[in-house]
């Protein structure tokens, strides 16, 4: 069974948003109560700009809206309020920074970015709108311009657990274990009563190879909120590197009770499955995470476990699909190639092999199976050199 070594479950990010409406500053607050103070007070420097009483209110109504709505609808109400040329300095920044949140909620996250920076040169010392645009890059992927900015954040805010939690998941992203697990721990300490906190951290523990200690961390989770899912799959994840399926299989299966659609779960307790050898129990998981949605390795392994139950044909046809969702599949072809063999179609095992080893040429066992097909065909001369080349990479 190919697996994943380093393969950890769903990470949690601090949203920018929470609950129902936006975090915003007390000097937020002031700023629209003033605006709806001045379109309404019916003196002084307000008579003078009497003409400008009906665009002012509605800038102070499309403020209330931008900020208190949702949607399209919030983000026609701050474009109208930007454009009214009634708003400056940090009244103008918080319009854009609620902007920027709902372009963040419908995934827009270039124009997310956009008005976090516009927000950020407004009001440099806003730490929500560099953590907003943290979470934006992030989004698009972009890690590193994302730990600057939640570090930035964190110097402007030190006391901001989420902070420190999603640079932790960037860091993560990055491949730096190390860093992450420090900036759990940084959350956990400002927060120890969030649940995603010791998941996220029990994550990199798993990344480093830590099992233990990320299944300690996972436990806290699930003591913090039993019915997350996500913790109970990802300690699932531990017990599988450690070995221990029947564990393993009860967390996968305990995560499916709350969410039955938790494809990555049936994905895994699959896995669990045909190592104990119950390739029955392994091909309906895969099954049904293939119906929840096709990808190339839901494909491979439901083939392997076909292969394993001699059942060859529905074997090379599960791997046919996995190669043509994702063509650069070395182990598909290795191990569709090790199904042409057992059904004795040795010129096909051998191109199969070939291409794996195309691939992916520092696998020997890629160079062991082929050697097995130019041996069954009798070609002991270029088995020899397949079997030399194997045990040449295995040192």
């Amino acid at each position: 069974m190919d697996r994943n070594a380093r393969e950890v479950g769903t990470l949690r990010r601090a949203r920018a948003r929470i609950g129902a409406g936006r975090s915003i500053g007390a000097w937020a607050l002031i700023c629209t109560l003033a605006a709806l103070l001045s379109a309404a007070t019916p003196c002084g420097a307000a008579l003078v700009a009497a003409p400008t009483l009906p665009a002012a209110r509605a800038a102070a109504a499309d403020a209330v809206t931008c900020e208190q709505a949702s949607g399209d609808v919030a983000i026609a109400a701050c474009t109208r309020a930007i454009a009214s040329g009634t708003y400056d300095g940090r009244d103008l920044a918080k319009l854009h920074y609620d902007r920027a949140v709902e372009h963040g909620n419908k995934g827009d996250n270039d124009r997310a970015v956009a008005d976090f920076s516009e927000a950020i040169r407004l009001d440099p010392n806003d730490a929500a709108a560099f953590y907003g645009r943290g979470n934006a890059r992030q989004a698009k992927g972009d890690n590193d311009r994302a730990t600057a900015d939640f570090s930035e954040a964190i110097r402007l805010d030190p006391k901001r657990a989420a902070s420190y939690n999603n640079r932790g998941t960037a860091w993560l992203a990055k491949g730096d274990y190390d860093r992450a697990n420090a900036d759990f721990s940084a959350a956990i300490r400002l927060d120890p009563k969030d649940a995603d906190y010791y998941n996220n951290r029990g994550s990199s523990w798993q990344l480093k190879g830590d099992h233990d200690r990320a299944i300690a961390d996972y436990n806290e989770a699930i003591r913090l909120d039993p019915k997350d899912a996500c913790a109970l799959y990802n300690r699932g994840i531990a017990w599988s590197s450690k070995g221990d399926g029947d564990r393993a299989i009860a967390d996968f299966s305990a995560a499916l009770r709350l969410e039955p659609n938790y494809a990555a779960a049936l994905h895994h307790r699959g896995i669990a499955w045909s190592e104990k050898g119950d390739n029955e129990r392994a091909i309906a998981d895969y099954s049904e995470a293939i119906r929840l949605g096709p990808k190339a390795d839901l494909y491979h392994h439901r083939g392997i476990a076909w292969s394993d139950k001699g059942d060859y044909d529905r074997a090379i046809a599960d791997f046919d699909e996995a190669i043509r969702l994702d063509p650069k599949l070395a182990d598909a072809f290795d191990d569709r190639g090790t199904a042409w063999l057992a059904k004795g179609d040795y010129d096909r095992a051998i191109a199969d092999f070939s291409e794996a080893i195309r691939l992916d040429p520092k696998d020997a066992s890629f160079y062991n199976n082929r050697a097995n097909a130019w041996r069954a065909k009798g070609d002991n001369y270029r088995a020899i050199a397949d079997y030399g080349e194997a045990r040449r990479l295995m040192r």
